[in-house]
């Protein structure tokens, strides 16, 4: 029993370590309990494909950082189970049925100009849009001030103990600031 990790590069705009963010993504959510086999893609994308997505789940013109999609509306640990029921030949009826948690998708070049805009390191802007997509997708969210806070803090603790940088206070990626609603959770 494995959490697996599919990432993608699917950009050609900024070079990505698909090892490093899925290592960073597997890290999280072993901490944060997803145990068993488990599934979730991280996407890179370019400007075009994540303003389409941008517009066509969110109805928001223009590039965005980070957007998730979960595959269910109850948060995980259960995500949607396919095939439930039944066994077929060499399976075990006795093993835990693989969670689907969801879909997040990067735009590395977005990244980049909030990392060189907020005077940070590109790399600690990108773990931090790994980290933010997964908790959207395990469903925290931040609309109000009190759930803005508590995912910032679990922001900052995952990325200190998993990354080893933390961004400062204040969220310089500006992934929770009221005039900046690029960032979100896409609905399914």
């Amino acid at each position: 029993m494995a959490v697996d990790v599919y990432a993608a590069d699917e950009q050609a705009d900024a070079p990505v370590e698909l090892e490093r963010w899925s290592a960073l993504a597997r890290a999280v959510l072993a901490e944060r309990g997803i145990k068993g086999d488990a599934e979730v893609s991280l996407l890179f994308v370019d400007e075009l494909a994540i303003a389409a997505l941008n517009q066509q789940f969110l109805g928001r013109e223009g590039p965005t950082d980070v957007l998730a999609f979960p595959i269910e509306d109850d948060p995980a640990p259960s995500g949607r189970s396919p095939d439930l029921g039944g066994t077929g030949p060499g399976s075990d009826a006795s093993d835990d049925p693989l969670v689907l948690l969801g879909d997040v998708v990067i735009c590395p070049a977005v990244a980049l100009r909030n990392a060189a805009d907020h005077g940070v390191r590109p790399e600690d802007e990108m773990a931090l849009l790994v980290v933010h997509g997964l908790l959207h997708l395990l469903g925290m969210d931040h609309q109000e001030n009190g759930e803005a806070e508590r995912m910032e803090a679990l922001e900052r603790t995952l990325l200190a103990k998993h990354h080893g940088g933390v961004p400062p206070v204040g969220d310089p990626g500006g992934l929770h600031a009221p005039d900046q609603p690029a960032t979100t959770q896409a609905p399914e």
